[in-house]
């Protein structure tokens, strides 16, 4: 019997290390942070176990811990104390997350801090653009959003990353960034973003549900898998730097597409539902967190991310300095 025995390179550990094709780096990981005005103390996320929003005077300490794990980026999401129809605090100059970006440069000027640039948080309608009646209107939205990008820049982050799902947006924010003397100041666009249902924790982080209807007239359904291409490549077009596919897990075919079709740095976004999955089976002792999370993240790796924006950033980073 002639037969191939694959098993020798699987013999020992060091001999699987030593042959091992993905590897999974704290680098890779961006770290989301929810900043929140008006709050006295951090506020666990009950959907999200160890997921907090922060007030601005904690901040330091969190971000402090981030950089001692050997964390290089965060992502920043902000809740604000006031909201009104054109989520006027998602510009505005002393708004939270200008005012988180600040505090942070200051401190950790080294780290690279990624501004979310949507207006869902900062509306009382909850949807990330401008209404006409009850629909989002696109192009008017397109503007605002270019204003709230141009404040972040100018508050110090080093990448703007719009998660709105408007047509369009790359090159409007582009534009705005380009005229407003930002013209070194990258996007990291959500170009690939499904109407999905892992979203839901997030919600509850961010504060940001949608007060009527849903977001299914300008996220993707999970369904297509040619309109995915199709929004990212335009977006390639428009400007951006980064291409993100959000979820990640249910979407990896995409994911793996996509890396296939441009040279662009490429974001998976392990998003809320995914984390709070995970969680919650490893409390009920169904699972082992640690290795179905470092097999979560390196499968995310193998199909193509170069980055991974995850709510499980600093454990990695944790697990992987106990390794090494």
């Amino acid at each position: 019997m002639v037969f191939f025995r694959h098993r020798r390179l699987r013999r020992t550990e060091g001999i699987r290390d030593l042959v091992r094709e993905t590897q999974l780096l704290t680098t890779d990981l961006i770290y989301p942070i929810f900043v929140k005005e008006g709050l006295e103390d951090k506020q666990e996320v009950a959907s999200m176990p160890g997921v907090y929003q922060f007030p601005l005077h904690q901040l330091v300490d969190e971000i402090a811990e981030v950089e001692k794990l050997g964390l290089k980026s965060i992502i920043l999401f902000g809740i604000p104390k006031e909201k009104d129809e054109i989520g006027s605090q998602a510009s505005c100059e002393t708004g939270i997350v200008q005012e988180a970006i600040r505090l942070i440069k200051e401190h950790f000027p080294q780290l690279v801090v990624i501004a979310d640039t949507c207006l869902c948080e900062f509306t009382s309608h909850g949807h990330c653009g401008l209404l006409k009646g009850q629909e989002v209107d696109n192009d008017t939205s397109l503007t605002r959003l270019a204003e709230v990008a141009i404040s972040q820049a100018r508050a110090g982050a080093d990448i703007i990353a719009p998660s709105n799902a408007m047509d369009g947006y790359v090159e409007a924010i582009r534009q705005g960034l380009d005229q407003a003397g930002f013209e070194d100041i990258p996007i990291m666009s959500y170009a690939i973003k499904f109407a999905s249902s892992f979203y839901g924790p997030f919600r509850d982080a961010g504060e940001s549900a949608p007060k009527f209807g849903n977001r299914k007239t300008y996220q993707m359904d999970p369904a297509n898998r040619l309109e995915a291409l199709r929004e990212a490549l335009s977006d390639e077009k428009e400007g951006a730097d980064f291409l993100m596919v959000k979820p990640g897990l249910a979407f990896l075919d995409i994911l793996r597409e996509l890396r296939q079709e441009t040279k662009l740095p490429l974001v998976a976004y392990n998003v809320s539902g995914e984390y709070a999955m995970i969680k919650a089976a490893a409390q009920n002792g169904w699972i082992d967190e640690k290795a179905v999370v470092l097999e979560t993240l390196t499968g995310f790796k193998r199909a193509g991310a170069d980055l991974i924006i995850t709510y499980f950033a600093k454990d990695v980073a944790y697990y992987l300095k106990e390794e090494g």
